[in-house]
């Protein structure tokens, strides 16, 4: 007989091959309080992302040198996560561009995107999907500066 792992030893496998350091991925306290939710408790990311005029892919990525913009490698992310966020069991209640602050401090952002999922281990599951951390290369190529809150429900 065969045990699912936990939410924690999921992350903790998440961790090993992702990092926390990096601006670009989950800090570990984020990792700590998703590990805490409930199963079943619905998740929300709404992300914010400022793009690049020419992407910056890492020296040793195919795609360096290639003058890509950040829009054309930021559409290679979203080929395989929007997808990927469906197959896991999410949806997206919204992707578009940004048009300004309503309330509070100004902000310069180029497009919003709020995905959800149904449960923790959804999220964790497009993380788990090795597609999908290769696409991510593009995400951190494209975006000079990207914001992503997670909420609960």
């Amino acid at each position: 007989m065969t045990t699912t792992p936990s939410l924690r030893d999921r992350i903790g496998a998440i961790v090993a091959k992702w990092g926390t350091e990096a601006d670009s991925v989950p800090h570990q306290a984020v990792w700590d309080a998703i590990a805490q939710c409930a199963e079943d408790q619905p998740l929300t990311l709404v992300n914010h992302f400022k793009m690049r005029e020419t992407a910056s892919y890492d020296a040793g990525h195919a795609e360096a040198g290639s003058g890509l913009t950040g829009q054309e490698a930021f559409q290679r992310y979203g080929a395989v996560s929007m997808p990927g966020l469906e197959q896991v069991g999410g949806r997206f209640l919204m992707v578009a561009p940004f048009m300004g602050s309503f309330i509070g401090a100004a902000e310069d952002w180029d497009l919003v995107a709020i995905g959800s999922y149904p449960n923790p281990g959804a999220l964790l599951a497009l993380f788990e999907m090795d597609a999908y951390r290769e696409a991510y290369a593009h995400r951190v190529a494209a975006c000079a500066d990207q914001r992503v809150s997670l909420c609960l429900g």
